[in-house]
């Protein structure tokens, strides 16, 4: 679960620069930083905060917590990769980020499943 932990603590940086990035943005490039980006970086930055939680119960032993890892991990993948296909819907930038993150919650994925074995 150590490598879940470190996975989960990249992922917690990514979503506060992301969130760095769009305040900055919206200072001296508006339309790089639209209200759809800040939704999505907002609710990344949410799940940012849960995971660790969960985390934290599955290392005390609970299944249901390291199953809640996988299960939101999967979501977020399936979103992210979702999103960043949608026309318009963010800038390229963001939509980089949405892949990135997609791929920390595919290697989450891997570990819990492994560790479920």
């Amino acid at each position: 679960m150590r490598r879940i932990g470190i996975l989960l603590r990249i992922y917690l940086v990514v979503a506060v620069a992301t969130l760095g990035v769009l305040t900055a943005l919206s200072a001296f490039a508006p339309q790089q930083a639209p209200r759809d980006a800040w939704v999505h970086a907002v609710i990344v930055a949410g799940f940012a905060i849960v995971l660790p939680l969960r985390l934290r119960s599955a290392r005390r032993g609970s299944i249901r917590g390291l199953r809640a890892v996988g299960l939101i991990a999967a979501v977020l993948i399936i979103v992210n990769v979702v999103e960043a296909m949608l026309p318009d819907f963010v800038p390229v930038w963001m939509r980089v980020e949405m892949i990135g993150i997609a791929v920390l919650m595919a290697a989450v994925v891997g570990l819990v499943v492994r560790e479920r074995l």
